[in-house]
């Protein structure tokens, strides 16, 4: 087993956080309640910090370092389907697209939900239609995305959940690697 240091400690409390800030609004904080708009503000500013800290963070946190690409999606489909193991230091390729996805679904919930706070789209109903669709869909990909990991961790032997908890992954010996 190799042990190497990735997730850094923002990218694991911006993770976890968000997880906390999102689980309490979407099903325990009621809608109409002042304390949703500051839960929903302070993920907005938690997605901030992480556009920042995805440009000027140390490698695995940066966009550039899990910018997904068509060739890599095809590889990571192909290990899938014929049994082939390689672990990703960072995000796989189809992890990356989910933490996109996820980035930006949460970033349209912020937006939509701060436009039904102005004078301007008070009332209107489609910035609410929009923001229901993407907290539903953003649900949707979150339960795609744990069932991912666990079917990754099972698959490639690397405990993902743990690794987003200590900030190593620990790669079993004789596995490829990939930067």
């Amino acid at each position: 087993m190799t042990h190497h240091r990735v997730w850094d400690p923002f990218i694991r409390v911006f993770h976890w956080s968000v997880v906390t800030l999102f689980f309490a609004n979407a099903f325990v904080i009621d809608d109409d309640s002042k304390l949703h708009h500051y839960v929903g503000y302070a993920v907005a500013a938690a997605l901030v910090l992480r556009l920042a800290w995805g440009l000027i963070g140390p490698t695995y946190a940066r966009f550039a370092q899990f910018a997904p690409s068509p060739a890599g999606v095809t590889a990571q489909l192909s290990d899938m389907a014929t049994g082939r193991k390689r672990a990703h230091l960072g995000h796989t390729p189809l992890g990356a697209l989910m933490i996109f996805n996820l980035l930006l679904s949460l970033a349209g919930i912020a937006l939509t939900g701060y436009l039904m706070t102005t004078d301007m789209f008070w009332g209107v109903a489609w910035p609410e239609d929009i923001h229901e669709a993407l907290v539903t869909w953003t649900e949707i990909s979150i339960v795609l995305h744990v069932v991912a990991v666990i079917w990754e961790s099972r698959r490639t032997g690397v405990n993902l959940p743990r690794a987003m908890v200590t900030g190593t992954k620990d790669i079993p010996d004789g596995l490829q690697i990939e930067p």
